[in-house]
C-alpha cells in the first residue's frame, strides 16, 4: 500500500447508494446492500487495518464514534485496533444496525458496542458521548449538508480528539480493460452511464474534504491516498463482490447503457452462463482509499 495522489470518490455506485442509511432519504433496508458491505469488509480488510494503524493519535481513544457505520466494517476494525475502546456505531438503517449487533454478539464484543439509529442530516444529533476518535468511512459524501455535519463532529469530539474521514476513489473496478471479449471496456462505459445519476443524487462524491474540514475549524494533520489492487485469486470473495457490485451497477446504468453493452453485462451476471463473472480468473479489485486525519484543537477549540 503505497501513498499516491488524489482521488475522486467512493464506492458509491451501486454498492452504497442509495441505501447506506446515512441521511434522511436512506431509511429503507436493503439485504443485497448489506451483503455487499460485508464482502467489502472481507476483501478490503488488510487495507482497512493499515488505515487504522496509520491514524496519528496522541493517545489511545477510550470512546470512538463510527458515523454511518453500515454493517460494522469500521466498528470491528477499530475494536481490534484499540482493544480497550468502546465504539458507538451510528447509522440510519435499522437493518444494518441489527446485523452489526448480531456480529458483535457472535464475536463476544457486544459489551464494547453501542448502536444508535440517527439521521445525521438532522439539526440535532443524539447524545453520542465525548469521543477521542470519530470515524466516518464512505459516509460523509452522503450528507445533504456536509458542512453542518462537520461542525457537529467538531462539537462532539473531545478537545484534542481526531476525526478520520475515509473515502474510496470511485467504485472499485474488477475487470481488465479488454474485457469482456465481445465488448472490451464495458465496465468503464457502465460506470460512465451512472455519472449523471450520481451528480444529481450524491453531489459530494469526489469532494476534497481537506478545505471543508479546515472551514469547520479542524486542523488537518495528514492526508494519504492508498492504492488498492487485490488479485482475485487471493480470495474467492472477490468474484462474489464483483458480481454483487455489477448487479447493482446495472440497476442504475441500464436505462442509458447501449443495448449491446447491456446484453454483455447480463451475460456476466448470469451465474449459470458460460460467460459468468464468477468463472473468470482475471478479476481484481482496483481503487484508491483516501483518509484525512483532522484534529480538534486541544484548548480553546
Amino acid at each position: 500500500m503505497t501513498p499516491t495522489h488524489r482521488h475522486t470518490s467512493h464506492h458509491d455506485a451501486p454498492a452504497h447508494h442509495p441505501g447506506h442509511g446515512h441521511g434522511g432519504d436512506h431509511e429503507h433496508d436493503d439485504p443485497g446492500q448489506a451483503e455487499i458491505l460485508d464482502l467489502d469488509a472481507e476483501v478490503l480488510a488488510e487495507h482497512l487495518a493499515s488505515v487504522t494503524a496509520w491514524l496519528p493519535l496522541t493517545s489511545e481513544p477510550r470512546l470512538i464514534v463510527d458515523l454511518g457505520c453500515g454493517t460494522g466494517t469500521g466498528t470491528f476494525a477499530l475494536l481490534e485496533r484499540f482493544p480497550d475502546a468502546h465504539v458507538t456505531a451510528v447509522d440510519n438503517s435499522a437493518g444494518h444496525l441489527r446485523i452489526l449487533s448480531e456480529k458483535a454478539r457472535a464475536r463476544g464484543v457486544e459489551e464494547r458496542v453501542r448502536t444508535v439509529r440517527a439521521d445525521l442530516d438532522s439539526d440535532h444529533w443524539p447524545d453520542l458521548g465525548t469521543p477521542g476518535l470519530v470515524w466516518a468511512s464512505a459516509s460523509m459524501h452522503h450528507m445533504a449538508r456536509p458542512e453542518r455535519a462537520l461542525r457537529s463532529v467538531r462539537e462532539l469530539l473531545a478537545p484534542g480528539g481526531l476525526f478520520a474521514v475515509v473515502e474510496l476513489a470511485g467504485f472499485p473496478r474488477f475487470l481488465p480493460a479488454d474485457a469482456p471479449e465481445a465488448r472490451p471496456g464495458l465496465e468503464e462505459r457502465a460506470h460512465a452511464a451512472t455519472d449523471s445519476f450520481h451528480a444529481e443524487h450524491v453531489p459530494h462524491r469526489g469532494a476534497d474534504w481537506g478545505p471543508m474540514l479546515a472551514a469547520a475549524g479542524f486542523t488537518v494533520e495528514d492526508e494519504r491516498t492508498l492504492t488498492v489492487d487485490i488479485e482475485g485469486g487471493r480470495s474467492e470473495a472477490v468474484g462474489r463482490y464483483a458480481h454483487g457490485s455489477l448487479q447493482r451497477l446495472r440497476g442504475v446504468a441500464a436505462p442509458v447503457l447501449d443495448p449491446q453493452d447491456l446484453a454483455a453485462l447480463d451475460e456476466l451476471l448470469d451465474t449459470d452462463g458460460p460467460n459468468s463473472i464468477l468463472r473468470r480468473t482475471d478479476l481484481a479489485v482496483r481503487t484508491e482509499r483516501t483518509v484525512w486525519a483532522a484534529r480538534r484543537a486541544a484548548a480553546g477549540g
